[in-house]
């Protein structure tokens, strides 16, 4: 059943290394770039907007609930902003979606919006095409897709990307195998800490353009662009182990960017059917 008000819980979310023109990472810490959410406290404090249909309630709560193990994220779920098929972002909120969009390849997509080194607002879209499919109609699949694209909009890494590794037992490893990457595990608290160790002050934009050219207004393109595959998704930054995953970047400047990342169904390139 939908939320009637926001429950308070805690969530982990993530969005991932790019190689070029993004400051580069060792696979020990996966964490990426310095983009975070501002804040002047911990925990941080964010609203996920659930825009899910009610099969998909319980996954996002797991989420939450294990995330809540963080001591630097506090997130509440409250209704959602905006409808399902757009996934329209909010400011200031990440807005969590599912519904059927089509055999267009991907199975999940996290995307953040950047104006210097904070992130302002995130999604995360669900492809029910897939989910509704034998292979990907399970509990484990859901659980893993959920916690890592949610916790790709905090600034996290996958902590592995080859498909047919043996599983490390944390949603942030893309496997063949869900079944035991369906949770966070201390790596990813600990990166979390090291991420939001240090409060922003009120005027702090790390990285972001200098006062007087545009610091923290968007540019209107990059509110009203819609965002729905790989045309608009701007530069491939980075394809993990055989393709199942896929980091892009759409540059706006002044330090306004858009960054998409992706889980493929199959690894792209190939062929897909339902």
């Amino acid at each position: 059943m939908k939320r009637d008000s926001p429950r308070v819980l805690t969530a982990f979310v993530v969005v991932s290394l790019a190689l070029m023109a993004v400051p580069a990472i060792s696979w020990a810490d996966n964490s990426w770039g310095n983009y975070h959410w501002e804040r002047a406290s911990n925990p941080l404090e964010l609203n996920l907007g659930d825009n899910l249909t009610s099969n998909w309630d319980d996954f996002l709560d797991t989420a939450s609930s294990d995330w809540n193990l963080s001591a630097v994220l506090n997130t509440t779920i409250v209704p959602g902003g905006t409808r399902a098929k757009k996934c329209r972002p909010t400011k200031g909120q990440a807005e969590i979606c599912n519904e059927a969009y089509g055999f267009n390849g991907w199975l999940g997509v996290a995307q953040i919006w950047v104006s210097g080194g904070h992130i302002t607002q995130g999604t995360v879209k669900n492809n029910d095409s897939y989910f509704n499919t034998l292979t990907y109609n399970t509990p484990a699949w859901k659980h893993l897709v959920m916690c890592q694209e949610v916790g790709h909009l905090f600034g996290l890494q996958h902590q592995d990307e080859d498909f047919g590794n043996v599983p490390l037992g944390t949603c942030m490893d893309y496997s063949s195998d869900p079944a035991p990457n369906q949770h966070p595990n201390q790596h990813d608290y600990d990166q979390l800490g090291d991420i939001y160790t240090h409060f922003d002050e009120p005027e702090e934009e790390s990285g972001g353009p200098p006062r007087g050219r545009g610091r923290n207004k968007m540019p209107p393109a990059m509110k009203d662009m819609e965002f729905d595959g790989p045309p608009q998704w701007g530069k491939l930054l980075q394809r993990g182990h055989h393709g199942h995953t896929e980091l892009y970047m759409l540059d706006f400047g002044h330090g306004h960017k858009v960054f998409t990342f992706v889980v493929w169904a199959e690894p792209r390139g190939r062929s897909l059917k339902p």
